[in-house]
């Protein structure tokens, strides 16, 4: 059976244990063992989905050579760009590779100005593309707010909680109370962030099947994804970005000795829901975060009419589709969120609009040829990246549950 086929049955079989789940005569005794085979099938069918990719991508990495399947990547490749051919030419030939017409393109298209000898400031475009394909990473870039900025400056953003404030009755003739509104303001500073030397062999450059932009940016999104995405979950906020977990308070702490070291409750989760202000919650961007480990012990959750409160989803990148959900809000899984553990800030809930995410858009990308790699037959490749996050809220936009201590 085809990809396409399996994901159809999919969908199928998830829209049917929505609508068993959602109705409102739910029987434990009679629906309870349709929606386990259901869901048993349904992790089948990932399985079977995720075999036949693996096969793919194992056929994909033969058929390249030393067996990198990152080769074959295009991620967004525009081969009619000026910018990206004038990329793609530097990457197999260094700065000497381009001729006068190369760097009049190069400026042309760059965020800024053009870089010293031995460097590539990304044509704009480029740069987009690299940081679009980020949010593959992790989550965080696909809730969060993202902005870009043409400087790195340090920037510094008013905060005020208004959710307590409210306005008055005023008797006739009587004048109005004063109320003043109180400000702060949060950093969003960025910071320098290196993908580590990329080295690629000289075979996979000379090869001019092979797609070297494809394999070069696969990378390098790798390695400055992953890093990024573990500092906007849970970065310290020192030397590094505030993460989201960091920055949240807490909604709901489980009580020692309440068996919770590495669990959680329903009434937990509800608790939890709802310690973020409605004001949030009616905008329609709330929503879980939390480990994939996290989501296979809520999926064993019941509420009190022993009625599951996971409902699987179905193609979410096609319409009609949607995200696993969990009491009516979409799940977004995030492998930096802590297991849960004792202490362990290990679910969030709420609008993760309110954290905001910085890049300066400019990538600077620099090429290795000397003795240290022309020894082993390979080029090296690095890329620099500035960027910040902070979660800019101080009305609780953002709530987590922390697990028992002990």
């Amino acid at each position: 059976m085809s990809i396409q086929a399996l994901r159809e049955q999919r969908a199928a079989k998830a829209k049917a244990l929505k609508d068993l789940v959602e109705k409102k005569d739910w029987k434990p005794e009679t629906d309870q063992p349709i929606y386990d085979a259901g869901m048993a099938e349904i992790d089948e069918i990932d399985a079977r989905i995720k075999r036949i990719t693996d096969m793919n991508e194992r056929v994909a990495r033969d058929t390249l050579e030393n067996s990198v399947i990152e080769a074959s990547e295009r991620a967004g490749k525009d081969q009619q760009s000026a910018g990206a051919a004038v990329y793609a030419k530097w990457l197999r030939g260094g700065d000497n590779a381009l001729n006068a017409e190369d760097w009049q393109t190069i400026r042309n298209t760059m965020s800024t100005t053009t870089p010293a000898e031995g460097g590539y400031t990304v044509a704009t475009e480029v740069a987009k593309t690299t940081l679009d394909a980020l949010k593959a990473y992790g989550g965080m870039r696909e809730v969060a707010d993202v902005l870009q900025t043409s400087g790195g400056n340090a920037m510094s953003f008013p905060t005020s909680d208004g959710t307590n404030e409210e306005g008055e009755i005023v008797p006739e003739n009587q004048p109005a109370t004063d109320q003043d509104v109180g400000f702060g303001t949060a950093g969003l500073s960025v910071y320098k962030y290196s993908s580590k030397v990329v080295a690629v062999p000289w075979e996979l450059l000379t090869d001019s099947s092979v797609d070297i932009e494809g394999f070069v940016r696969g990378r390098l999104i790798r390695r400055l994804g992953r890093v990024t995405n573990k500092h906007f979950t849970i970065g310290t906020g020192v030397s590094q970005p505030n993460g989201a977990f960091t920055a949240a308070q807490v909604g709901v702490a489980a009580a020692n000795g309440s068996s919770q070291v590495a669990l959680v409750t329903y009434d937990s989760l509800v608790d939890l829901q709802h310690s973020v202000d409605p004001a949030y919650r009616e905008g329609g961007n709330c929503r879980w975060m939390m480990n994939d480990d996290t989501v296979r012990i809520v999926r064993k959750i019941k509420d009190g009419q022993q009625r599951p409160i996971f409902v699987p989803g179905y193609e979410v990148n096609v319409p009609g589709g949607a995200p696993d959900r969990l009491l009516g809000d979409p799940i977004k899984v995030n492998q930096n969120v802590a297991k849960m553990a004792a202490s362990a800030r290990s679910i969030g809930y709420g609008d993760f609009k309110h954290y905001t995410i910085r890049d300066v858009m400019a990538v600077q990308m620099f090429r290795f040829a000397d003795s240290a790699y022309t020894k082993r037959g390979q080029v090296g490749f690095l890329a620099w990246m500035r960027s910040g996050g902070n979660l800019l809220d101080v009305g609780g936009a953002v709530k987590v549950f922390v697990n028992a201590a002990s």
